[in-house]
C-alpha cells in the first residue's frame, strides 16, 4: 500500500468525468451543464427573430417544391387547401363553402376540374355544369377566375404573400411540429401572426398562423419533386375566352 504523503489531497475527478459517470440510462445528473434546446441543431434558433425569418425565406424560395395544406381566409371568404407546388407548376384540391375543386397549372396553362354542383350557367340552365362536370376545363388568361385561382398553384406568389409576420418580431420558445424541433417567431406578440420553423436540417417554415384570424397552414415534402402534367384531351374542356360564371 502507497500511503499518501503528509500534506497532500487526492484531486477530485473533473467535473465533466463525473457527469459522464452519472449517466446512468435515461437519468442524467442535474446541474452538469445544463440542457441547451438548440443542441444538435441547425443553429438559427440562437439568432434574433428578424435573422430568422430571412433565412427561413431564403430556404423556402431556394426549396424546388413544397406541400402546403391548411386554411387560408380571404375577402371573407376560407379556402381549405392541398396543393402541391414548385416552379413549373401546381396541383391540388381547394374546398370552398362545401365545394371541393381541382386546380393544376402546367407552365402558364391553368386548369379546373369541378363537379357539376360547382358550374352554374349565367341564364340557370345546366348545359354547362353537364359539359363540364368531372374534366379539366382550360382557365382562359384574362378570365377572372385564373387571377382569383392561378395564385392557389404560384410557389413564389404563395409563399411571398404568406410567409409574412405583421409588427414587431420576436421569438418565442422552442416547440415541436410532428416530430421536428422547431424555433417560434412571432409578430407583436402573437397578434401579427406565428410561424414556426425547423431546427433540423435547412430552417424551413412548417407551420404557419396568419394575423387576424386568417388562417393556419403547414408546408412539409419541401423539396420532394413531383409530376405536373397536361391532362389528356380526352378529359379536357376548351370552354373558350371566358368560363360560366360559378
Amino acid at each position: 500500500m502507497t500511503a499518501t504523503p503528509h500534506g497532500r489531497t487526492r484531486r477530485a475527478a473533473p467535473v465533466t468525468a463525473m457527469c459522464a459517470l452519472a449517466v446512468t440510462g435515461a437519468a442524467v445528473l442535474t446541474g452538469c451543464g445544463g440542457d441547451d434546446p438548440d443542441a444538435g441543431t441547425n443553429g438559427v434558433g440562437r439568432l434574433p427573430a428578424d435573422k430568422i425569418q430571412a433565412q427561413t425565406r431564403a430556404a423556402a424560395d431556394a426549396a424546388p417544391a413544397v406541400r402546403l395544406s391548411g386554411t387560408v381566409v380571404t375577402s371573407g371568404r376560407t379556402y381549405t387547401l392541398d396543393m402541391r407546388l414548385k416552379a413549373a407548376g401546381g396541383t391540388g384540391s381547394v374546398t370552398s363553402r362545401g365545394t371541393t375543386f381541382r386546380l393544376l397549372r402546367v407552365g402558364k396553362q391553368l386548369y379546373l376540374k369541378a363537379g357539376a354542383d360547382f358550374w352554374n350557367h349565367t341564364d340557370g340552365s345546366d348545359g354547362a355544369a353537364g359539359k363540364l362536370n368531372g374534366k379539366y376545363v382550360k382557365v382562359p388568361q384574362g378570365d377572372p377566375a385564373y387571377q382569383k385561382f392561378s395564385g392557389f398553384t404560384d410557389k413564389n406568389v404563395l409563399l411571398h404573400g404568406l410567409l409574412t409576420l405583421h409588427g414587431t418580431l420576436a421569438t418565442d420558445g422552442h416547440h415541436d411540429q410532428s416530430g421536428t424541433r422547431t424555433i417560434r417567431i412571432t409578430g407583436d406578440r402573437g397578434s401579427g401572426g406565428t410561424l414556426d420553423v425547423s431546427l433540423q436540417g435547412k430552417p424551413y417554415p412548417l407551420r404557419l398562423v396568419r394575423a387576424g384570424d386568417a388562417g393556419t397552414l403547414r408546408f412539409s415534402d419541401w423539396g420532394k419533386d413531383f409530376a405536373v402534367t397536361e391532362p389528356v384531351k380526352s378529359e379536357t374542356v376548351d370552354y373558350g375566352k371566358k368560363l360560366p360564371a360559378s
